[in-house]
């Protein structure tokens, strides 16, 4: 059986995601009990964190790749590929 991370876990990782997207900390990102945190002004369980927390890694792997395709296509023109 698989247990649920711990709340403490949950926000660390938001916050790993969210400085690595957008290069600053998150603001007022406070918990409030164990399900339950304010993130930049607005309530939502944990649950929801996760959820947002998944959407903030895709965003920032999809700009890793968009600078990468722009790299590669970079490289093929100053060769002349």
């Amino acid at each position: 059986m698989m247990s649920n991370p711990p709340a403490e876990k949950i926000v660390a990782h938001y916050t790993e995601a969210y400085q690595r997207l957008y290069k600053r900390e998150p603001r007022d990102l406070r918990m409030i009990d164990s399900e339950w945190v304010v993130v930049n002004g607005a309530q939502m369980r944990l649950q929801e964190l996760e959820y947002l927390t998944q959407q903030l890694q895709l965003e920032y792997r999809a700009g890793v790749e968009k600078r990468k395709n722009v790299v590669q296509r970079l490289v093929k023109w100053f060769k002349g590929v």
